[in-house]
């Protein structure tokens, strides 16, 4: 009988704080990538904050970006988080993605043919909705495919306490982002 790799799902996102709801919806969204048969990591707060700003010089590196690098070489797919703030991505997610530009000469380049799911917390629709789009081109332009559903949520109504949602709509959501990336990597 042959063997079958679980895929490898790369969280990346959150805030600098690990209780934010935007690292908390990303959480949810790896434990249902999980229970469909993922492997997952979380590439949160602590982590985002150790990264230096990114520069193209690899000797320029810290460990952290390192590891970071080398979690996008392994992944099959990706759930990517962010909090919309003043309009588009947080710097310090941007900053992480922007690492990504290390992969520009592998065999596999960038994200290329890799599911994305996509998720934006805010306090307020117009920040996430155009958080969602930035997001979505960012994805584009390093050659990935961004899952159908994008998660928008307005978190100011305070849905996030103590790492859980109270809201079961946004529950499913951040579940079918994951199932939708899951069967994308499964699929490659």
């Amino acid at each position: 009988m042959k063997q079958t790799k679980k895929p490898f799902i790369l969280g990346i996102g959150g805030t600098t704080s690990p209780s934010s709801s935007t690292e908390v919806a990303l959480a949810i969204s790896l434990q249902a990538a999980e229970a469909a048969g993922a492997e997952t990591e979380l590439f949160g707060s602590d982590r985002l904050m150790a990264l230096p700003h990114y520069r193209s010089d690899p000797a320029g590196l810290n460990q952290t970006g390192k590891d970071l690098v080398e979690l996008v070489r392994r992944a099959d797919g990706f759930l990517i988080s962010s909090p919309g703030y003043h309009g588009t991505i947080s710097g310090l997610v941007k900053n992480a993605i922007d690492y990504i530009e290390e992969t520009s000469t592998d065999d596999r380049v960038y994200l290329d043919g890799l599911p994305i799911g996509l998720i934006v917390t805010a306090y307020g629709w117009q920040a996430v909705g155009s958080t969602l789009a930035a997001l979505r081109s960012i994805v584009h332009a390093l050659r990935g495919w961004p899952t159908p559903l994008g998660v928008g949520i307005n978190a100011s109504g305070g849905i996030f306490s103590q790492g859980i949602c109270t809201d079961e709509s946004v529950n499913d959501q951040l579940k079918m982002v994951a199932q939708q990336v899951m069967l994308r990597a499964e699929a490659r």
